[in-house]
């Protein structure tokens, strides 16, 4: 079973919400210039619903994308941002505005730079606090089946837009990692692995706070969106699992010989694990592809909830193509669940089945690197 951990005092607890002024607002021009396949394209969303309608493979997840690196400096698909260059440039730039503040992201070759209302940012906490995001995608379906890292990646998603700190620690966690593993890989005197233990318990022990808070808050409001989303169905169980179940400098002090022995770090937050469980069996092995679904929808919606309420106002909602998946019971419930007053840009191939929802919105057409509202 799950269980909720405090590793104990640390020198800065992980708070969430503080370090962030009140977010509010909407994303009010994007415009996409050699990224992925579009030249120079520009995007206008309306407040409320956008639904941005075409074909496989023309551009409409990269618009999406797109708009959550622009405003998160985090691609939700790429593990690295050349992949996002069109093909034959040397790099991409992607503006926008969220109200009056206009955002600026530009790489080429491996550098990558970004700036708020015109002035460069050497670091990105104040350019982070403009606005939230929450991503919903078929990929969401790895939270339920995949391995634990993409629950680990889930919590981060989180922990950097409401912590205060969230991201300081995770790279300083990350570095130091990286350096112990090299250490233990290489056979290294004992002492030279040691050197790394500070560092690494100093983040280790905020992520793991941080995490474990995550976990108790999300966990009702997991609950009841996959509830909703399911029209019913059997509880969510929604643990936290970590990866040190003492302080890390306990943890790392017992597990030392076997690191030595195994030649890699083996506690600590990379080793953290969310359980999801349906009625108490596992749903990764027992659920249903169609509960699934339903629960990673629900992990979804209950991660943008989170931030709504923390923040003090409703993310952006990006939406990438999750209704075709769904029966219209859950497809239904899905519609029903998204806040009215929060703005979404939503990508379909086609919305024959929405029985004129886009009345209420903006209808965008996207077909051969161009995109035209049309309704």
């Amino acid at each position: 079973m799950g269980t909720h951990f405090s590793a104990g005092p640390i020198a800065r607890k992980p708070t969430l919400g503080t370090g962030s002024r009140r977010i509010s607002g909407m994303l009010r021009v994007l415009r996409l210039r050699d990224f992925r396949p579009f030249l120079d394209a520009v995007f206008d969303p309306v407040a409320g619903d956008n639904f941005i309608v075409g074909p496989n493979a023309q551009g409409k997840t990269s618009i999406l994308e797109a708009a959550c690196l622009l405003l998160r400096l985090q691609s939700p698909r790429a593990a690295a941002l050349g992949e996002c260059v069109r093909f034959g440039t040397p790099g991409f730039a992607i503006d926008g505005r969220w109200d009056d503040r206009h955002l600026h992201l530009k790489f080429e070759g491996r550098l990558k730079r970004f700036s708020l209302d015109s002035k460069e940012q050497v670091a990105a906490v104040e350019y982070l606090s403009v606005a939230r995001v929450a991503w919903i995608s078929n990929g969401d379906l790895d939270l339920v089946t995949g391995p634990g890292s993409a629950r680990r990646r889930y919590l981060d998603f989180s922990g950097v837009q409401l912590v205060a700190g969230y991201l300081k620690s995770l790279r300083s966690y990350e570095r130091a990692l990286r350096s112990r593993n090299a250490l233990l890989r290489d056979g290294r005197p004992r002492r030279e692995v040691e050197a790394f233990d500070g560092p690494l318990s100093t983040a280790g022990d905020f992520l793991l706070n941080a995490r474990a808070r995550l976990c108790e808050e999300l966990a009702p409001l997991a609950e009841a969106s996959s509830r909703s989303i399911s029209g019913g169905g059997e509880p969510l169980g929604f643990g936290y699992l970590p990866g040190a179940r003492t302080g890390m400098s306990a943890a790392l002090s017992a597990a030392m010989e076997e690191d030595i022995r195994l030649r890699t770090t083996t506690v600590g937050p990379h080793r953290d694990e969310v359980t999801l469980t349906l009625s108490g069996r596992s749903a990764a092995t027992y659920a249903s592809e169609g509960q699934q679904r339903s629960t990673a929808l629900g992990l979804k919606l209950a991660q943008a909830d989170h931030i709504a309420q923390t923040s003090g106002s409703p993310p952006l909602y990006l939406i990438d193509d999750v209704f075709g998946e769904l029966d219209p019971v859950r497809r239904n419930n899905l519609l029903a669940a998204l806040p009215a007053g929060a703005q979404k840009l939503i990508t379909a191939t086609s919305l024959d089945w929405a029985d004129g929802l886009h009345r209420n919105g903006a209808l965008f057409q996207i077909e051969g690197g161009g995109l035209r509202r049309v309704a």
